[in-house]
C-alpha cells in the first residue's frame, strides 16, 4: 500500500466514465473495469430493482432493451420513465459513481476523502449542484469540481507542457459529444475563456453515421439497435490497431469495417467539430497562431482524420498522450507531489547560500583593491605612464555583477517564500535580477570613475575594461529574469539554487588573478624571480581551472577540460594579455548564465512516471 491519502478523480462522461487514483508521492493508477480504464456510463434497470451499470449494462441490453438507458446523465431537472416506471436520473449517474467508489476503495485499501469530479466547462451552478448530489448519493465525499479544459491543461502542464503566464490553448474534448475550450495561464492559475459544445458532433453521431453506412435498415429502437451500436464501438476501438476488422451484425451477415469506411461516416461530424474549435477560438477574441496548441483529448480524438481535418481549418491539432484519461489524470494531479498546482511555493534560500554573495563580494574588492595599489608605473617624474592589468580590473566588474545577481535571486526567493498571495515566485525572480543587474552595472563603473580619479587617466579607457565585458552577462540576466516572470513552474530547488553561481570557479579564478598581478608588479629580487614566475604561471593556471569549473559541471569534464585551457592561461600570462585572461572568464561567466536558461529552463527534462 502507498503512503499518504488517496486522491480520487472521476470523469463522468456522456457514454464512458474514466477514473484515476493518485497518491502524493506523485504515482497514479487508472482504475480498470473488466480490464478496460473505461466504464461506460450506461445503465439497466433490472426487474428486481437493481441498476446494473457498466459493460454488464450493453451486454443485457439486447435482452431487455426496454429498461436500458445509454446515457444517463440528463438535464438536471429531465425525469426519466424506464419500463413505466418514473426514474430519476440522479439514481442512475449515482450507481456509475458508486461502482468507481468501490473500485477505488479494493485499490487503495482505505477510505478516500479527497474526491474530485470533472465537469463540462460550459455547465452553470445548477447542474453542478446536480452532480455533487449524485456524488452524494453515492457515498462519496463532499467532491471538488473541476472543469474538464482546466484539468487536461493541468494534465498537459504536469506533463512538461510550456505554457508561460499569459499564454493560451485550446482543449478540443471529444467523446460522445464534443466541447471546445479556450484557456489562459494568468498568474494565479487557469482560466476558460470561451467554451462551446455542440452534443450532435463526437461519438455517437458517428455511430449513428455508421449504422446507415453498414445497413440498408436501421434496427430500430429495440435490442437489435443496441447489439448493433455495441458491435460497432467494439469494431471502431479494434480499428485503432488493425486496418479492418469483423464486425457482426444481429439481422444479418458480418460486415467488414475499415478505416475508409469509418472515415468516411466520420468526415461530417469531424468537420462540425473543427467549425466548432474555429468558433470557440473566435469567441475568446482570438486566432489560431494566438494559442500555444490546440490539444485533443476524448476516445474519438483518436481518429487519424480528426488532424487532418481541424489542419485544413487552418490549425493544428496535438493528439494528447493517453486521450481517454487526460482529464482524470490532471483533476487528480497524477505525477504531482504537490495538491495545489496552481501556488507553486518557493524553496527558502539555505543559509550558506550566503556564500555565493559573500565570496564574489570579497573577490570583487579584493581585486578592485589590488589593481588600484599595484599599478606598474613607467617613466620619468614628469611623464609617467601607468601599465595597468586590464583583466584584473574586469574580473573585478565580474564579480562585482555575480555578487549582485546572487544576492538579487536570493533575496527574492526568500520574499516569495515568505509571501502569501497568489503571485508567481518567478515574478519575485525577474524582478529581483532586473534590479541586482542594474546595481552591478552601477558598481562597475563606480570601479571605472575611482580608478580614473585615482591613477589620473581617463575615464573612457575604464568604461571599456568594466562595462563591456559584462554587458554579455547583463544581456542572459536580463533575458533570464524576463523567462523566470513568465514561467510559473519552479526549477528543482528554486530559483535561488538554478541561479547560485559556483563558488569554487569564483574562489579559484579570483586567487589565479591575484597571483597573476603580484607577479606582474612584485620587485624582481633575483633570488626571488622563479619564486614570482612561478606565482603567476599557478596564477594563470588556477584561473584556467576557474574558467572550466565556470562553464563545465560534470567533473569529468572538468578534469578533462581544465589541462588544457590552464596551461594555455598560463602560457598568456604577461603585461599585454592581461586583458585577454579577464576577457576569457567574463565569457565564460556569460556561458553559464546561457547554459542555466537553456538546461534547465528552455529545455527542462521532466522524468515520467509510468502508471502503476
Amino acid at each position: 500500500m502507498r503512503s499518504g491519502q488517496a486522491r480520487l478523480a472521476i470523469d463522468y462522461g456522456s457514454a464512458d466514465t474514466t477514473a484515476v487514483l493518485a497518491w502524493p508521492d506523485g504515482t497514479w493508477t487508472p482504475l480498470l473495469f473488466d480490464g478496460e480504464p473505461a466504464l461506460p456510463s450506461a445503465v439497466l434497470l433490472s426487474e428486481d430493482g437493481t441498476t446494473v451499470t457498466g459493460h454488464h449494462a450493453w451486454r443485457a441490453a439486447p435482452v431487455t432493451p426496454h429498461r436500458f438507458i445509454p446515457h444517463p446523465r440528463q438535464p438536471s431537472e429531465q425525469r426519466l420513465t424506464v419500463a413505466d416506471t418514473d426514474v430519476d436520473p440522479l439514481d442512475l449517474v449515482a450507481a456509475t459513481l458508486r461502482h468507481v467508489a468501490e473500485q477505488a476503495h479494493q485499490i487503495a485499501g482505505t477510505g478516500i476523502d479527497d474526491v474530485r469530479l470533472v465537469v463540462p466547462a460550459g455547465w452553470g451552478p445548477r447542474r453542478r449542484t446536480w452532480m455533487r448530489h449524485a456524488a452524494h448519493r453515492a457515498g462519496l465525499p463532499p467532491p471538488q469540481l473541476i472543469d474538464a479544459p482546466t484539468a487536461v491543461a493541468g494534465h498537459l502542464l504536469a506533463t512538461g507542457l510550456q505554457l508561460p503566464v499569459g499564454a493560451y490553448l485550446a482543449v478540443c474534448d471529444v467523446g460522445a459529444t464534443a466541447e471546445v475550450s479556450v484557456l489562459r495561464r494568468g498568474p494565479a492559475g487557469l482560466e476558460v475563456l470561451a467554451t462551446l459544445a455542440d452534443p450532435t458532433a463526437g461519438g455517437t453521431a458517428i455511430d449513428d453515421a455508421l449504422t446507415t453506412t453498414l445497413t440498408t435498415s436501421p434496427p430500430g429502437t429495440g435490442g437489435q439497435r443496441w447489439a448493433m451500436v455495441a458491435s460497432l464501438r467494439a469494431g471502431k476501438h479494434a480499428l485503432t490497431d488493425h486496418p479492418a476488422v469483423t464486425v457482426p451484425l444481429p439481422d444479418g451477415p458480418a460486415v467488414v469495417l475499415h478505416t475508409g469506411l469509418l472515415d468516411q461516416a466520420a468526415q461530417p461530424v469531424l468537420h462540425r467539430i473543427a467549425h466548432l474549435t474555429t468558433e470557440a477560438i473566435t469567441a475568446a477574441e482570438l486566432t489560431p497562431r494566438d494559442l500555444t496548441g490546440v490539444y485533443c483529448v476524448g476516445g474519438t480524438a483518436r481518429l487519424p482524420l480528426l488532424a487532418k481535418t481541424l489542419t485544413d481549418a487552418g490549425i493544428t491539432g496535438t493528439l494528447v498522450d493517453q486521450p481517454t484519461l487526460a482529464a482524470a489524470r490532471g483533476a487528480a494531479d497524477a505525477g504531482a507531489t504537490t495538491t495545489d498546482p496552481t501556488t507553486p511555493e518557493e524553496p527558502l534560500p539555505p543559509v550558506r547560500r550566503a556564500a555565493a554573495i559573500a565570496l564574489p563580494g570579497f573577490a570583487s574588492l579584493a581585486l578592485v583593491s589590488q589593481f588600484l595599489l599595484t599599478p606598474e608605473w613607467r617613466g620619468s617624474l614628469m611623464y609617467r605612464e601607468a601599465i595597468l592589468n586590464w583583466g584584473e580590473l574586469t574580473m573585478a566588474a565580474v564579480f562585482a555583477v555575480i555578487a549582485c545577481l546572487s544576492a538579487g535571486t536570493v533575496l527574492a526567493s526568500t520574499i516569495a517564500n515568505r509571501t502569501t498571495t497568489p503571485t508567481s515566485p518567478g515574478i519575485h525572480t525577474g524582478t529581483g535580477i532586473l534590479a541586482a543587474a542594474s546595481l552591478g552595472v552601477a558598481v562597475s563603473g563606480m570601479y571605472a570613475v575611482v580608478g580614473s580619479l585615482y591613477v589620473g587617466y581617463p575615464v573612457n579607457g575604464f568604461l571599456r575594461w568594466t562595462l563591456l565585458p559584462i554587458t554579455p552577462t547583463i544581456t542572459a540576466a536580463a533575458v533570464m529574469a524576463l523567462i523566470a516572470a513568465r514561467q510559473w513552474r519552479i526549477p528543482a530547488g528554486g530559483w535561488s539554487k538554478l541561479l547560485a553561481f559556483p563558488t569554487g570557479s569564483v574562489l579559484t579564478a579570483a586567487a589565479g588573478m591575484l597571483l597573476i598581478q603580484y607577479s606582474l608588479t612584485a620587485d624582481r629580487w633575483p633570488h626571488l624571480i622563479l619564486w614570482i614566475d612561478l606565482a603567476g604561471r599557478v596564477g594563470g593556471l588556477l584561473l584556467g581551472i576557474g574558467t572550466v569549473m565556470a562553464v563545465v559541471s560534470q567533473p569529468i569534464l572538468r578534469l578533462i577540460l581544465s589541462a588544457p585551457l590552464a596551461v594555455i592561461t598560463a602560457a598568456l600570462v604577461s603585461w599585454p594579455a592581461s586583458g585577454i585572461l579577464g576577457a576569457i572568464y567574463a565569457i565564460a561567466v556569460t556561458t553559464w548564465w546561457l547554459r542555466q536558461m537553456w538546461t534547465h529552463l528552455l529545455r527542462p527534462h521532466h522524468p515520467h512516471r509510468a502508471p502503476q
